[in-house]
């Protein structure tokens, strides 16, 4: 039985959401960040990242920088440029991308049901990646990143939204990069009901994206705990700012690997052990360089493209296992393993990783340019995440790659 909440929003003043609108804080680097924010003063990435507003002399991790972070918040709440809404409500959060729109529901999940597993989680998270994290929230005393979740998709709700969306919205406009953004209010009683009874139902809750993002709002949740402990539950630091979208409307792209060396190999010794392992067929120039099916990956080396299928036998061997029957999971237990010495792909600095929206042009550049290998993989399906979930397992890292990315600023949830 999931707890998801309507909540009473801090968000921008109509005109503004466009400019404050954001990209998740961490798909940038300290330099990409400081451009951007120089390129729109009024990005939220001034809040979410505050060290932008100092040299490189200044640690990103400075005390000042969370201190800046909390006061250009509450500022733009003083100003005029956020709202705090005066009913708890859920929101409509809708993204169009290339023609194809998803739509979730913006509210506050349970830091119980992330503790007891009705929340589900399929990566580990690293201290020092959620430290930064825990001490923004616990600094701004808001969430500012919403957590991307996934549930089955539900009849009761689908029918709220598609009415609800036939009104007028709150937001709409299209970012920079071509996604269009759509916000709309849930704010009837009967509506919030429905929808609250409908997550209630729900058995399992999936984290699709923000893994350590989620962890640190659990931990800051767990420390004002410990500093109220008459808490009864209903406190707003019991919960932490999510969207949550139905599984049959989500797109996990490919998410490719590309290898400095080939461990000692040359081109033709390579390609031999590749014909032993796998069958191999060269792609011609007309034919298409993105995989097409499950059990299948492609690859690109000295200015050629292979498509290489496992085979029956090594496919078989692992069909009753969510994590290993995984196509990146195979491709490290055959390939980059045992044969291209890649141990951990998490710490081993000869693999890098690139998300399929940057497309298989950026596969051969990388390969012309500090490269030796690329593979391009089949995307890992939603079905499988929630297999992997509900096993208790964790997938390999890097496996899937969302888009479009949900942009930060848009809702705000206050621990006060």
């Amino acid at each position: 039985m999931a707890d998801i909440r309507p909540f009473m929003s801090i968000r921008p003043e109509k005109g503004k959401a466009a400019k404050i609108a954001a990209l998740p804080y961490d798909v940038y680097n300290r330099k990409e960040a400081t451009v951007e924010v120089e390129k729109n003063p009024e990005s939220f990435l001034k809040i979410d990242r505050a060290e932008t507003g100092y040299p490189l002399s200044v640690d990103m991790y400075d005390e000042k920088v969370y201190q800046r972070a909390h006061d250009l918040l509450w500022g733009m709440v003083e100003d005029g440029s956020f709202i705090r809404d005066q009913k708890k409500c859920y929101y409509i959060y809708e993204l169009t991308m290339n023609g194809r729109t998803q739509t979730g529901i913006t509210a506050c999940a349970s830091i119980d049901d992330y503790l007891n597993g009705v929340i589900k989680k399929h990566e580990n998270t690293r201290a020092e990646k959620e430290a930064d994290r825990i001490h923004h929230v616990d600094a701004c005393n808001a969430q500012t990143g919403p957590i991307f979740l996934a549930y089955r998709s539900n009849p009761v709700i689908n029918e709220i939204v598609e009415k609800v969306k036939a009104g007028e919205a709150e937001y709409d406009f299209t970012s920079e990069n071509g996604i269009r953004h759509r916000v709309f209010e849930i704010s009837d009683d009967d509506k919030i009901a429905a929808i609250s009874q409908a997550f209630e139902n729900m058995a399992d809750i999936y984290i699709a994206d923000g893994h350590h993002r989620a962890a640190s709002a659990v931990k800051v949740g767990l420390k004002r705990r410990e500093e109220h402990p008459g808490y009864d539950g209903t406190e707003e630091f019991n919960y932490f700012l999510s969207v949550l979208f139905p599984d049959d409307q989500l797109m996990i792209m490919d998410y490719n690997r590309v290898v400095k060396d080939l461990n000692g190999y040359s081109f033709q010794s390579f390609y031999k052990e590749i014909k032993k392992r796998f069958d191999v067929t060269e792609i011609t120039d007309q034919e298409e360089k993105r995989p097409q099916e499950k059990g299948s990956f492609t690859m690109y080396m000295e200015g050629h493209w292979f498509l290489c299928k496992f085979r029956e036998d090594d496919l078989a061997a692992v069909a009753d296992d969510p994590v290993k029957s995984l196509d990146v999971s195979m491709l490290q237990d055959l390939l980059l393993h045992p044969v291209l010495g890649i141990g951990d792909p998490k710490t081993d600095g000869r693999i890098d990783f690139v998300g399929g929206i940057r497309g298989m042009d950026e596969l051969v550049r990388r390969c012309e340019e500090d490269c030796s290998v690329a593979f391009a993989m089949y995307p890992t399906s939603i079905t499988e995440l929630f297999s992997v979930a509900d096993a208790g397992k964790l997938m390999p890292p890097k496996s899937t790659w969302f888009e479009p990315k949900l942009r930060s600023g848009l809702f705000i949830h206050s621990l006060e």
